[in-house]
């Protein structure tokens, strides 16, 4: 695990996501992730646990939360593979993303196919979280939904690093500078809801923002994705969570912020 210091608390990541999986037919299958450690239980026992499934009938469309504008920059980051998932680790200042007056700095990305969180039941074809943290510890996730058709840029640039950890035993791979513009989180509709991290300690309270925008991903990049992890799975998605009676907002910007 690694964490960073973030005011009084320290938000931890797994590095080593190897004692747990996404069999259900495990003993470490997703039903008993609480089950595995202690600091695990909220995994089970958690009343605002994501994924979710972005449902119209429970959302409220609003036009006050404000435009996504993340103040990224470049900064060196290391390629890690983690057990089920890539995770793309940024070593410093990589610039921030602010929401309600906080500015949540970016920490790590990482991929899930198919995507955890579905919209009016359904499913898309791989999704990537941008884990974000405050001064203050508190946590934000910033999701991006895609469907299979032309390839995502920003896993293409990330080709020749997938390759390396596919066909060798490395675990990482230091790539140099990389912006997180890159991944293009800018959108003109989002949905915004409290949840959880998606995998063990399943921490609460996690600010999320789902793009409204699907973007498209190529099926040999998450074919791709899958086999540089070498975990023999070709998923790694976390079941729907219980909403639970949570607020979901979609905010779309009114006519007069459009003109």
């Amino acid at each position: 695990m690694v964490g960073f210091k973030t005011g009084f608390v320290t938000l931890k990541f797994l590095e080593d996501e190897r004692e747990f999986n996404y069999d259900d037919n495990s003993e470490k299958g997703p039903a008993r992730w609480g089950k595995i450690r202690h600091e695990w239980s909220i995994c089970n026992n958690g009343s605002l646990q994501s994924p979710i499934d972005l449902l119209d009938d429970r959302v409220d469309v609003v036009s006050d939360l404000g435009k996504l504008q993340g103040n990224y920059r470049a900064c060196n980051a290391t390629l890690k593979n983690r057990g089920h998932d890539m995770m793309l680790k940024w070593h410093a200042d990589a610039g921030y993303i602010p929401i309600n007056g906080t500015q949540y700095t970016v920490r790590q990305c990482h991929w899930h196919s198919p995507s955890e969180h579905t919209i009016n039941g359904k499913q898309f074809d791989l999704e990537v979280h941008l884990v974000h943290d405050s001064p203050n510890g508190s946590i934000a996730v910033i999701g991006i939904l895609y469907k299979f058709g032309k390839p995502d840029p920003f896993l293409t640039r990330m080709k020749d690093y997938l390759e390396d950890l596919s066909d060798s035993s490395k675990e990482e791979k230091v790539i140099g500078m990389v912006d997180p513009k890159q991944i293009k989180t800018v959108s003109t509709k989002y949905y915004r809801y409290i949840g959880s991290l998606t995998t063990p300690p399943c921490t609460q309270n996690v600010l999320w923002t789902l793009v409204g925008e699907v973007r498209t991903v190529s099926k040999e990049q998450v074919k791709f994705l899958r086999k540089a992890v070498h975990d023999e799975s070709e998923t790694n998605a976390r079941p729907i969570q219980q909403i639970n009676r949570r607020s979901v907002k979609l905010y779309k910007p009114s006519t007069q912020d459009q003109n």
